[in-house]
């Protein structure tokens, strides 16, 4: 069923510097509504971005923004829509990195191409993963974590939240660049996934914040590093994987969400879009709230982002390659 929710931003139209496709050059960009799609269920991260980013900028484009909940097929249906809408930049997309910058890589079939369908025109922010150890596990930090791995050959595990997902290739890039064998233990969702890690399961989980947070809280789960090049602003104290050995220098692997429009967008649309929602993301208020996701916010201007987006692409084909990691339709 269809989620929908509107953002009422009083008058129906500014002047925004971008003309409509196909329209004379009097017609303003926006003159009318805005959809936002989402490939999952409201309340989740990706549906979180959009309505926290979906008011400010319709209040500033002085136009409603509409966010829409089309889950299932790994977020595929809702990038479809997408990529196969009109280029107007009336249909846009909130993603996260699955869906425009690995599934392509991993499923043996898609109906689109996000890289010659899709154009991203404003980075959201990162979701660095944690790295999570059951409280009694002997494990403090990342030097230790990859100190135990290596003591231990072929007889840890780590869960994340499926089978190619931004999670699984954390670890797998973590075993490739360390050069060790951590096995991966796929879960159907990120609950699941850290829950067996305190339960004694599974050695390590790679997750997100949100998930973990709770049972770090509760003492039940320690968290020994963070996948980005940085530490997170939410944990000042864990240090990042690449903090652990030598051979991870240069480690960092991230989730990331960020908004899209279908190719062939009028550069001038873009723009304007990539302008408000930088513009909401520095808003303090927003940026917290971000924050508590999990979700570290990260502007960039729109050659930026689509120099991002490639780059992490890339970056996933070669991972994905490298340990056999495919899906069937």
């Amino acid at each position: 069923m269809l989620t929908k929710r509107m953002f009422l931003t009083g008058a129906a139209s500014l002047t925004a510097g971008a003309a409509l496709p196909g329209a004379s050059a009097q017609t303003p960009y926006p003159s009318r509504t805005i959809r936002i799609i989402v490939g999952y269920a409201a309340g989740g991260g990706v549906d979180i971005v959009a309505r926290l980013l979906g008011d400010p900028m319709g209040r500033a484009l002085h136009q409603t923004i509409i966010v829409e909940n089309r889950p299932g097929a790994s977020a595929m249906i809702a990038s479809n829509t997408v990529a196969k809408a009109d280029p107007d930049g009336y249909t846009l997309l909130a993603a996260a990195s699955g869906e425009v910058a690995i599934n392509q890589h991993i499923f043996k079939t898609m109906t689109y191409d996000p890289d010659k369908d899709l154009t991203p025109f404003a980075l959201v922010g990162i979701v660095p993963c944690v790295v999570v150890v059951a409280d009694a596990t002997p494990v403090h930090n990342a030097k230790e974590l990859i100190a135990y791995a290596r003591a231990n050959p072929g007889k840890l595990s780590f869960s994340s939240s499926g089978v190619g997902n931004p999670q699984q290739l954390a670890g797998e890039l973590m075993n490739s660049m360390a050069g060790i064998k951590v096995l991966h233990v796929p879960y159907r969702g990120s609950a699941p996934a850290v829950t067996d890690v305190a339960g004694g399961v599974v050695t390590m989980s790679f997750s997100s914040l949100a998930a973990a947070l709770p049972l770090i809280k509760a003492g039940k789960l320690r968290a020994v590093a963070v996948t980005s090049k940085e530490r997170m602003p939410q944990l000042p104290g864990v240090e990042p994987l690449s903090a652990g050995d030598p051979k991870l220098a240069g480690y960092e692997l991230l989730n990331w969400f960020g908004l899209f429009a279908p190719a062939k967008t009028p550069r001038p649309v873009l723009e304007t879009l990539n302008r408000e929602a930088n513009a909401g993301l520095k808003d303090k208020a927003l940026a917290d709230k971000l924050m508590v996701q999990g979700i570290v916010p990260r502007p960039l201007n729109l050659d930026e982002a689509q120099a991002f987006v490639r780059s992490e692409s890339t970056k996933f084909a070669q991972i994905a390659k490298a340990a056999h990691i495919e899906v069937s339709n």
